[in-house]
């Protein structure tokens, strides 16, 4: 794990299949409970590793010193989009799910040049935020009417993300990231307790329900959150953003596999498309191929010498 390729795969394949378990745990719980089951393990585990790392003071300290913005992050950028993600799951295929998350850069850019100036984009990534969006409206309108709404549900999905790290981005910027999960996590669960407790089903609930919100909430929400600030230390943010791509084929490969689903032209066209978009508006491409350079770079001053 101390390569940043093997951690960026392990990441991928993680959240990858966070889409299948989300369709699973669907068919019997109600995304409230779901959400409350998934964010409430999650939270425990990051509190744990908060207490051993950071220690109680620390944690509490930093918690104290940003609590608003933290509030508005946990709801904006986890509480909110992990329901309308649950609920569009209802309705719609995990991988096409999976498809129009992977636009958030697309929104994240979009949003910036409307409402954040000092991260506005221009020039050849403003085609690409255009082209990403032209994928995403092909794929939401390539969806029969009934599940129309829940195409929509998981764009705005997608559109919370990308304000959740836009707000991150100019008002946490210091806070440890281990906090912002954290507190994301628990205000998340105390935002749907409520809601989730008077929705939770009557009676046992099956096993691959349990087994799914507990994957979900250790490894698919805490666990994963770790690898990305671990990947984000090691190899920066810019090549963190490269989960991006890996995420939306990997799911549509597990809800293909493990669920059943069929997807047509359109689906990876629309793949396709908001892909080149996201490398366009993010810069990723020229960010990748200097991040080659830069590691190729030594090896060649040692031939030479």
């Amino acid at each position: 794990m101390r390569r940043p390729i093997v951690i960026l795969t392990v990441l991928a394949l993680i959240w990858g299949a966070s889409f299948m378990l989300i369709k699973i745990a669907d068919r019997e719980l109600t995304p409230a409970t779901l959400i409350l089951g998934r964010l409430g393990t999650a939270a425990l585990l990051l509190a744990a590793i908060a207490m051993v790392r950071l220690g109680p003071r620390r944690t509490l300290a930093e918690i104290r010193a940003k609590w608003g913005w933290l509030v508005v992050v946990g709801i904006v950028n986890t509480a909110v989009p992990f329901w309308l993600l649950s609920w569009g799951e209802t309705r719609i295929d995990s991988g096409l799910a999976a498809i129009i998350q992977g636009a958030v850069p697309i929104f994240n850019a979009l949003l910036a040049f409307a409402f954040f100036p000092e991260s506005r984009v221009g020039g050849l990534r403003l085609v690409g935020l255009l082209i990403g969006f032209v994928g995403v409206a092909l794929l939401v309108g390539a969806q029969p009417q009934g599940k129309l709404l829940a195409a929509l549900a998981v764009v705005a999905m997608a559109l919370c993300y990308a304000i959740g790290t836009l707000i991150a981005g100019r008002y946490l910027r210091g806070t440890p990231p281990l906090v912002v999960a954290l507190a994301s996590t628990a205000v998340s669960t105390i935002a749907v307790l409520p809601a989730g407790v008077i929705q939770a089903p009557v009676g046992m609930w099956h096993g691959e329900t349990i087994a799914a919100i507990l994957v979900l909430g250790f490894v698919g929400t805490a666990i994963a959150y770790l690898l990305f600030f671990e990947l984000i230390q090691r190899a920066g943010a810019n090549y963190a953003t490269l989960v991006t791509y890996l995420v939306p084929p990997i799911a549509l490969a597990y809800g293909a596999i493990f669920l059943g689903e069929s997807f047509g032209a359109s689906a990876f066209g629309a793949l396709a498309l908001i892909l080149v978009g996201v490398a366009l508006a993010t810069g990723s491409a020229r960010r990748l191929a200097s991040f080659r350079a830069a590691r190729a770079e030594p090896a060649e001053i040692r031939e030479a010498a």
